[in-house]
This record gives C-alpha cells, structure tokens and sequence, in this order.
C-alpha cells in the first residue's frame, strides 16, 4: 500500500505512486527526488539515502520541522494552534486572521501548514511578495483524522531523508555516481496545471527550462546515474515534440503511466482529449 503525504500539492503523484516506484530499480543506494513537491515519491521510494529537493522552500521547512520536533510536539503544536485561533470548516473570519498573522508577524512553518490545512483545496498559492494568499476552503477543508494519520506516518518515512531548496540549476548532483538514481517530476508544459506556488520562484515553467533538464539528465546518464522523468507527451491535441525527439535520439525508453486529467479544468471543453503521462528511463 502507497503511504500519502499530508499535503494535497499540485502534481503529486500519489495516485499514480505504485505505477511509477514500480519501474524503479529494486536496489537503490543514493536516490534524489529533484522537484519533490508534498514528497509522495520521496517516501515510497527504498533507497538507502534518500535527498529531497524542491525549490518552494516553504514546503521545504515545513518537512524540515516535521523532522525537528518529535511527532507528539508537532500534533500538539497543530491542535493547540487550531484552539487558539478557532479555526474549523466554517469559520472564515478566523481563517483570514491566522493568514494576517502569519504572513505579517509569524512566518513559522508549522503556522503554514495549519493554515494550509483550512485553505481552498489544502494547496500552497503565494504572490509575487511571498504572501501565502490561498483562499478559505469554506465548508471542506480542516485537518482531518486522514491528514492527522498521514502526518504521522509522513514524521517517520522521512526522518532520515536530507533535504534541500534550490533551483534544479544549482543541485549538487555530485551526490549522485555510477548506479545512483534520480528522480524529476518537474511541472508539464502541456497540463493544465497552475505552477504560482513558487515552485519556480513565482514564474511559469519554460521550453528553456525542458531543455535545461534534459541537458542535466544526459550528463547524469553519461556517468553512469539512472534516471526517471516524468512529463506529459500529449495534451489536449498538443504534442511535446522536441521531449519525443529527445527520447528518440537517446534510446530512451518510454513507459505509458495511464491517468486522465481530461477533467482537471472545468473549462475543457474537449473532454475526450488526449493526455498521454509517461515515465521516460534511460535503464
């Protein structure tokens, strides 16, 4: 069984976890996870050393004091919190208060992670002055028993993993020799979704960006580290030709991983549209 990150970030890989750690090796020593969002692929991945990468450091402390602070602190830090602010499903008033307080006077991870627990959707959404401005999930989002059980399993899965916050540019991939693996699940060009969470420094995902990543990964493969990419090589009639041409080249393979995300915007109008998710190796 799959263990689920208490985050709900945008493109995890939760629901597709199982498909994918089962085109990994089955005996990994160093394993990076390069953009590892909420951390879904992190902890369902054997490896003995484990580093996590992402460059939204405010997920990245947020992990960072999950390993701080023993699991009873962390849980009695969250209820404590909860009471004093009077925060649940429908107290919208008290939502916004926390959200002033924490942008203007606290900035401590823990406060964020409560605070996204009563967001719209549980996601992490910031301007461009780094101000946490996620509406209230009115009537939905709290911090459930689920979430309170996938924090507890999430405080030990990663309690030896090494993390860090950088660009995907600035990685120290020398952690990484022949036989080593990495992981990069980094945002799609052609999905639908939306990357203002400062998982690229509040800015969007580019072609310049792709073509970055592959230079990087053709230089890990030429040393002798495995690699996984995800990505997405057709959407909505649109097609990633310069990725597929990449691949071909290479001698890549190319796994299908089989998830729809025709419903992902209420606005496609094109229901019935192609979205083609793949795992490309280079083992």
């Amino acid at each position: 069984m799959a263990f689920k990150a208490p985050f709900n970030y945008i493109g995890n890989k939760y629901r597709i976890i199982d498909r994918i750690t089962s085109l990994f090796p089955r005996d990994i020593n160093n394993f990076v996870d390069l953009f590892c969002g909420g951390g879904d692929v992190s902890i369902n991945t054997r490896a003995s050393h484990i580093y996590a990468n992402d460059i939204n450091y405010h997920v990245i402390d947020i992990m960072r004091a999950f390993q701080s602070y023993s699991i009873v602190e962390v849980l009695k830090y969250i209820d404590n919190t909860i009471k004093e602010w009077g925060l649940s499903k429908s107290s919208k008033e008290n939502y916004l208060r926390f959200r002033d307080y924490y942008n203007n006077h606290s900035h401590n991870p823990l406060d964020l992670y409560v605070l996204m627990c009563f967001s719209f959707n549980f996601q992490f959404r910031f301007n461009s002055k780094h101000e946490y401005n996620n509406p209230f999930g009115q009537n939905r989002s709290h911090f459930s028993e689920n979430m309170r059980s996938n924090l507890v399993m999430f405080s030990q899965r990663i309690s030896d993993i090494i993390f860090s916050s950088t660009d995907f540019r600035n990685f120290d991939y020398g952690v990484l020799g022949n036989g080593d693996m990495l992981y990069a699940d980094p945002p799609y060009l052609l999905s639908c979704g939306s990357y203002n969470d400062g998982k690229r420094g509040f800015r969007g995902w580019t072609v310049d960006d792709d073509l970055k990543l592959m230079e990087i990964l053709q230089h890990l493969h030429r040393r002798g580290v495995l690699f996984a990419l995800s990505n997405v090589i057709e959407h909505k009639g649109n097609k990633h030709y310069y990725l597929e041409k990449w691949v071909e080249n290479n001698g890549f393979n190319t796994h299908d991983i089989g998830i729809n995300y025709n419903n992902c915007n209420y606005q496609n109008k094109n229901r019935n549209a192609v979205t083609r998710e793949v795992l490309i190796t280079n083992y």
